[in-house]
């Protein structure tokens, strides 16, 4: 396959973290890559090197013009989008009751809506074609919920939930849909990314806030290689038959198979009480 035969890939958020270590391997392995991020000058070193398969634009996920005039920059030059990687998020630091209104719903603009109106800005053109790959980022703490991260959970169950259903409605258009699922990665994640509630109240300090803590001490020290990441998510587009989830990590693996095991025993617990509400006579199919 020459480098004009490999897919384009169209990525969010690739200033740092797992979105620039991606477009730095694609690269490397001859791949076509639009790189974006809100201020593109910081991706300036990325395509230097690669002008004939990189651009670099301007992307801020919660502007919904700029979706539209981006996506179709990338289609003007490359005529095509292959794989789309919603990478672009960040995360929240506050137990619930201490949650401030104003960032909790700049969060869900990025994590959320950014990623539904970027998708549904590529996918016309994937449709079109009748294949195409769509990765979405979400987290381990898309599947399992901690203290202090209460509302960055909510954003990442979103992004699952929405997965699960765009993969349904995409699968018979032939286009792919898989949700990544990292355990702590050594990204800016929870350092300069990372908000924080100016509100702290005591009563949580043995939870939200030992976790706000642990996870602010963490950075820097997260077990999970990025670069590596980088190139499982391409492995999974290579795949013929690729996961809907893609968990990084042991400890998202770990996390993971716990949280399996404990739903389990909570419902065969009560299976009796979740019976008892169906009509006696109802013939259910599942």
């Amino acid at each position: 396959m020459t480098n004009e035969e490999k897919p384009v890939w169209f990525i969010t958020g690739c200033s740092t973290g797992f979105g620039r270590e991606l477009a730095v391997l694609l690269l490397e392995q001859g791949f076509r890559v639009v790189a974006t991020a809100r201020d593109a000058s910081k991706l300036a070193d990325l395509v230097a090197s690669h002008k004939d398969r990189a651009l670099a634009l301007p992307l801020d996920v919660t502007d919904a013009d700029a979706i539209v005039h981006a996506v179709k920059q990338a289609e003007a030059r490359f005529g095509q989008i292959d794989v789309l990687v919603n990478n672009a998020g960040y995360g929240y630091l506050a137990a619930i009751e201490e949650g401030e209104e104003a960032p909790v719903r700049e969060m869900f603009d990025t994590n959320v809506f950014g990623l539904v109106n970027v998708t549904k800005s590529v996918l016309p053109g994937m449709r079109a074609r009748k294949r195409g790959h769509i990765i979405n980022l979400s987290s381990i703490g898309g599947l399992v919920s901690f203290a202090a991260t209460g509302y960055y959970n909510a954003t990442k169950f979103a992004v699952e939930g929405l997965s699960g259903a765009l993969a349904i409605e995409l699968a018979p258009l032939g286009i792919k849909v898989t949700v990544v699922e990292p355990g702590p990665f050594r990204t800016d994640f929870s350092g300069r990314s990372i908000g924080k509630s100016k509100i702290e109240i005591d009563d949580y300090a043995e939870t939200a806030g030992a976790r706000r803590k642990m996870s602010l001490a963490l950075s820097g020290k997260q077990p999970g290689d990025p670069v590596r990441a980088a190139q499982a998510i391409i492995d999974v587009v290579a795949s013929s038959n690729p996961p809907l989830h893609l968990l990084l990590g042991a400890i998202a693996l770990d996390l993971a198979r716990k949280d399996l095991e404990n739903k389990k025993h909570e419902f065969d617990a009560w299976e009796k009480t979740t019976l008892s509400a169906d009509y006696p006579d109802a013939v259910v199919n599942s």
